[in-house]
């Protein structure tokens, strides 16, 4: 959850670090602070706010050192505070640390600390190791490394950590269980980054760190050795294949905008993914006796609408579940097989999942957008989406990107079984590309509607989303995002499960969107209408996302926005931008902060 990054350098490194932890930002934003090291002293800054905030408070920039660390925090232990906030430090302020994850007996740790007189100066289970660091220093006689390997066999939990001392002026020690951190390789400086984006502006060479497995980094080079023994370990380099401008908001007003008009360029990679990676997916899922797709958050919602593709165009019912009851939910047998969807490659709950299905000796497979990260190297098989950094904390372009995956393997699967031939594939995988040019074409003539009617609807705080068949995970993630990124009540449902009680919530204080579909799905389509009606018989709002239809039924819809006519395989597309755009465009309307939601942040690597 929360961004570490680090440099060591022949120069001064505040500018650098600073850049380093803005980029890091989507990962936490409820306080921040730099530790430099320099002329013998180790000088910390920190407060509450972001990175913008609170640099122009604290004036990181105006920091000296060469070497330093950074964080940007998303609270678990301890309030918001500037006390809470990190780098810790030690006693004598010997030395400076910054953790990501949660250390789980650190309350037993803390007493034992107390009991020796250590005071602590705030409530994180952080703090606990910078003390402890010191303390075996101090009373045990061992150097910084000694100290930090031990330590590191006495906290439980997960974490990634970086530690500065003026023991060691001249280097970072890190280490990584369970939380994400890797090591950028540069010219005569190098970097330490919770993820790519920390160090990407400056190097696209890095060394990803594996649990059990710490660093110590100097502006020359990286030595990683095994936690358990210290023995130095051979790790290979990875190149990555992301540009820093990837990572550039342009000329757009928010990171979420421009991840948006991302979304064409997207699915043009998408298809550029080998067949043969495809068929290779399909294979796995036929091979199984019974296979899951999961996912958390909108990653479920995704695996939600890869089920639907599944049964619609292969036959095939695969169970999507949310990633946190998979452990709770599934029993599986001896040729199950399970499919993780996961943008970042950290997320627990996802991460979880997987290792339980392999103690069971569960096949795995994911599709995942970051290279090098913990899912990519724990599954058996795996298809990197290539969808580009995502700094927005709400998903878009990664979610699209998985969604139009899920739907190229869905028709291996389906070609596999003999459902459809070579030929109908190609024509698909055709009217797949063109949702590009169906996207460019609502992002650029028709997104004025959306703003429009957002406009309109800004004092409504209640919205219910609607949609029916494969539409219904679609209602879903609509919901999702409308409540992420504008603190605005909405709930998703399906059409059906209206009259089960929600639809005694409709009045003047709730606004209905309905999602529905090109009237070639007539048994959808007719339903779809039917709830309108409904809705709109006991005085409801109601806003219908349409496809152009010249016959459609005047005066049903309480306001409309109509996109192009298109094909049953490109609508569900299609609606899943209309909620991201509407979610938008009343987030700007409401003045919030667009791009760090309230409470939230981009990757939840703890439990």
């Amino acid at each position: 959850m929360c961004g570490i990054a680090g440099i060591v350098s022949s120069s001064d490194i505040s500018k650098r670090l600073l850049q380093s932890i803005t980029s890091l930002e989507y990962r936490g934003y409820d306080s921040c602070g730099m530790a430099t090291h320099s002329k013998g002293c180790i000088e910390v800054r920190k407060n509450i706010g972001t990175v913008e905030s609170v640099n122009s408070k604290e004036k990181f920039s105006q920091m000296s050192g060469s070497v330093g660390i950074a964080h940007t925090r998303w609270a678990t232990h301890g309030d918001v505070s500037k006390r809470n906030a990190h780098p810790h430090t030690d006693s004598k302020n010997h030395l400076a640390l910054v953790h990501n994850g949660i250390i789980s007996n650190y309350n037993e740790l803390r007493e034992t600390l107390m009991k020796d007189g250590i005071c602590f100066h705030s409530d994180t289970d952080s703090e606990v190791i910078a003390h402890m660091i010191a303390s075996m220093q101090e009373k045990e006689g061992l150097d910084l490394e000694a100290s930090f390997v031990k330590v590191l066999s006495e906290i439980e939990g997960s974490f990634a950590i970086a530690v500065i001392s003026i023991n060691e002026p001249g280097a970072i020690l890190c280490a990584k269980q369970g939380s994400p951190l890797s090591i950028g390789l540069g010219e005569g400086t190098n970097f330490v980054g919770s993820d790519f984006n920390a160090f990407l502006p400056f190097t696209q060479s890095c060394i990803i760190l594996d649990d059990g497995e710490y660093a110590l980094v100097n502006e020359r080079e990286c030595v990683v050795k095994k936690t358990s023994t210290c023995n130095p370990i051979n790790k290979k380099v990875t190149e990555i294949p992301w540009e820093a401008t990837m990572s550039d908001r342009g000329s757009f007003s928010h990171y979420m905008l421009k991840e948006i008009y991302d979304q064409p360029s997207t699915i043009k990679t998408a298809l550029e993914i080998p067949r043969k990676e495809l068929l290779n997916f399909a294979n796995f899922i036929d091979s199984s006796s019974d296979c899951f797709i999961a996912g958390v958050g909108t990653t479920f919602y995704v695996a939600s609408l890869g089920q639907y593709f599944f049964n619609d165009l292969a036959d095939f019912f695969m169970p999507a579940i949310s990633t946190d009851e998979f452990v709770h939910l599934v029993k599986p047998g001896p040729k199950s097989s399970l499919i993780v969807i996961s943008q970042s490659g950290e997320t627990f709950d996802t991460l979880n999942a997987v290792e339980y299905a392999k103690k069971n000796n569960v096949k795995t497979a994911g599709i995942v957008n970051v290279i090098g990260s913990t899912l990519v190297r724990t599954v058996d098989h795996c298809i990197m989406q290539g969808a580009g950094p995502e700094v927005s904390v709400i998903s878009t372009k990664a979610a699209l990107s998985q969604s139009v995956i899920l739907f190229l393997i869905s028709l291996e699967l389906s070609l596999l079984k003999k459902k459809i031939d070579e030929k109908r594939v190609k024509e698909i995988r055709t009217q797949v590309l063109c949702i590009a040019d169906l996207i460019s074409e609502i992002l650029d003539e028709r997104s004025g509607f959306f703003h429009s009617f957002t406009q309109k609807h800004l004092e409504m705080r209640n919205w219910i989303f609607v949609g029916r068949g494969i539409y219904y995970p679609i209602a879903l993630e609509c919901a999702l995002k409308m409540k992420e990124v504008t603190y605005l009540h909405a709930e998703g449902m399906s059409a059906g499960f209206l009259k089960h009680g929600t639809i005694s919530l409709i009045d003047e204080n709730v606004n209905t969107v309905v999602l529905i579909p090109p009237k070639e799905q007539e048994d959808l389509y007719n339903l779809t209408l039917n709830s309108v009606q409904e809705i709109r018989a006991r005085g409801g709002f109601v806003l219908g996302i349409r496809f152009f239809d010249n016959n459609f039924p005047k005066d049903l819809l309480s306001d409309e926005i109509i996109l192009p006519s298109v094909s049953t395989f490109q609508a569900p597309f299609l609606h899943l931008l209309s909620g991201q755009l509407l979610s938008y465009y009343m987030a700007v309307g409401l003045k919030r902060n667009v791009d760090r939601p309230r409470s939230l942040a981009k990757s939840v690597t703890v439990a």
